[in-house]
């Protein structure tokens, strides 16, 4: 990770407040509304350190009422993303005055949740996870930028099944796509 650390000389912060959708998503876990597989609002936050062409980021994300479609059934629900990101972008001498595209991936924790109504046991599974994707930025001033991002969330591992929160071992993914401000330091 120290080896693709960009270069401090030429590197530059990038802070990306963002909004979106959650679509395609696919779960074990207990989703009594089917709500896991439709579009859902997601907001959240990265900070990008990027050099000529490799960076590191940090992506916060949420996605509140996952498990909700409306029904009855579900009182609150959400799936939270906490990941650490190498990008690996289009040399900045080239995209200087153009959208810059780049690939993203790496690894984290996924935490997701739903408390149904009268129901004593809510679901809470926090699972390691990985996410893989791209997009391209474009700055507008030499400050402010716009930033298009789709991404894949996929939680690892196999979960524990006993726990009585999914049929089968414990697994949750879905696709996440963004537009964000991109502000540049």
């Amino acid at each position: 990770m120290v080896l693709l650390t960009p270069a401090t000389a030429g590197a530059e912060w990038q802070f990306k407040p963002f909004f979106g959708a959650t679509f395609a998503g696919e779960t074990t876990l207990i989703d009594l509304e089917s709500a896991a597989g439709q579009v859902h609002s997601a907001v959240g936050v990265s900070t990008l350190l990027i050099g000529e062409m490799l960076g590191i980021e940090a992506d916060f994300g949420v996605a509140p009422g996952f498990f909700s479609a409306g029904g009855n059934y579900v009182v609150r629900s959400s799936v939270t993303t906490v990941t650490a990101n190498v990008v690996i972008a289009m040399p900045q001498r080239l995209t200087q005055y153009t959208l810059r595209p780049y690939f993203v991936g790496g690894g984290g924790l996924l935490h997701a949740r739903s408390e149904l109504f009268l129901d004593p046991l809510p679901v809470a599974s926090t699972r390691p996870a990985m996410d893989i994707g791209g997009g391209v930025t474009g700055f507008l001033t030499p400050r402010l930028g716009l930033n298009w991002d789709v991404r894949y969330f996929h939680s690892l591992g196999s979960g524990e099944a006993d726990k009585g929160l999914s049929i089968g071992p414990e697994r949750l993914s879905f696709w996440r796509a963004t537009m964000a401000l991109t502000i540049r330091r």
